[in-house]
């Protein structure tokens, strides 16, 4: 009884494929590419606002860098578009659309200074570590594809997303979280 039950529930999760649903992994690729080229143009327009409300310059200067990075991986996205012959499209990334609305929930529930530097932090490392599986896997897509230039060009990407993931991390261990902290302790 209870096997058919959990059949029966298990039916019930089967999400149903609209018509126009990727047959293969190079539909898939296709999707993701087109995911990921808007998440990028989303973030480098909503960078500017966490550079305005960054108080370290050391985090404004990471932050600048990171914008001046994205417009890079836009750019490299369209070579990537043109090397595997897929029209360069974006498609709504509903993922970034959420990360981006919470990092102004974040900031709006923080003063300016340390704390909402700290949670300026923890926002654009959301977003890196969500860029950073979407360029491992699309990369892991490229070369299963046999699409070595896309490869070789995501896999540069990826690289740079870590880089800038362990930035924020070196940014926020060397004071900003203590400092963020210490206020906590005089309230």
């Amino acid at each position: 009884m209870e096997s058919k039950m959990n059949k029966q529930e298990s039916e019930k999760e089967v999400v149903k494929a609209k018509a126009n649903a990727a047959q293969g992994l190079r539909e898939l690729f296709e999707v993701g590419l087109k995911d990921i080229y808007s998440a990028e143009k989303v973030l480098s327009k909503s960078l500017p606002k966490m550079v305005s409300n960054a108080s370290s310059p050391e985090l404004v200067t990471a932050l600048k860098n990171h914008l001046t990075e994205t417009e890079h991986h836009v750019s490299r996205l369209e070579k990537i578009f043109e090397v595997t012959g897929i029209k360069p499209t974006a498609k709504k990334c509903e993922t970034m659309e959420g990360l981006i609305k919470e990092s102004n929930v974040t900031m709006e529930a923080t003063k300016l200074g340390n704390v909402r530097d700290a949670g300026i932090i923890a926002a654009g490392q959301k977003v890196k570590h969500y860029e950073i599986a979407t360029y491992g896997t699309l990369h892991a897509f490229a070369q299963t594809l046999g699409e070595s230039k896309a490869a070789e060009m995501l896999a540069m990407t990826l690289n740079e997303q870590k880089k800038t993931d362990a930035a924020l991390t070196g940014i926020a261990l060397s004071a900003i979280n203590k400092q963020a902290a210490s206020l906590s302790m005089k309230h």
